[in-house]
C-alpha cells in the first residue's frame, strides 16, 4: 500500500526479554498489477486511508519508520538482473515496508491486524522480528563474535 513516511528458524530465536520492546519489519504485500492500474484519485485515497492507520500506530508508540516502494526496480541474483518488475511471477508483491516496536511477536501480529486493508483482504502483512544485530558502523575495526 502506498503511504507516507511519518516519522532463522528455531522457535527460541523469537523469545527475548519481555521487558524490552522488540523491533519488527512489516512487509506490506499487495496485488502489484492492480496498483499499476490505479488512477491518481484511487492512489491518493489509499494513501489517506493508510495514513490514518500509520497515525494510529504513531499515537500508540509502535511506529518507527516506513515507506512505500515504487513498483519499478530490479531483481538481482548470481546469473541475471531482471528489471521489468514485479519480479516474481505471482500476483502479490511487496509494496511497502514498516519498522515497528512491539512487546512480542503476538503483539506485532495484533498491530498488523488493525490495518483496514488487511481486514478487507486487499493487503497482507508479513511480520518478521529483527535480530537486533549491532550496526556494522558501531563495530569499527573489531569483528563480530559468535554467540555462546
Amino acid at each position: 500500500m502506498l503511504f507516507r513516511r511519518l516519522g532463522g528458524g528455531l522457535s527460541h530465536q523469537c523469545e527475548v526479554n519481555r521487558n524490552i520492546m522488540e523491533k519488527f519489519l512489516f512487509l506490506i504485500r499487495e496485488d502489484l498489477s492492480k496498483l499499476k492500474q490505479w488512477n491518481e484519485e484511487e492512489r491518493y485515497n489509499a494513501i489517506r486511508e493508510m495514513d490514518k492507520w500509520v497515525k494510529f500506530l504513531v499515537e500508540k508508540g509502535n511506529y518507527i519508520s516506513g515507506d512505500a516502494l515504487r513498483i519499478c526496480g530490479s531483481y538481482v541474483n548470481k546469473d541475471q538482473v531482471l528489471s521489468d518488475g514485479p519480479f516474481i511471477e505471482a500476483k502479490e508483491g511487496i509494496s511497502g515496508i514498516m519498522f515497528m516496536e512491539a512487546a512480542n511477536l503476538q503483539d506485532a501480529i495484533s498491530l498488523a491486524q488493525t490495518c483496514s486493508f488487511v481486514q478487507s483482504g486487499e493487503m497482507a502483512i508479513e511480520v518478521r522480528p529483527l535480530m537486533g544485530v549491532k550496526d556494522i558502523r558501531e563495530l569499527g575495526n573489531e569483528g563480530r563474535t559468535t554467540g555462546g
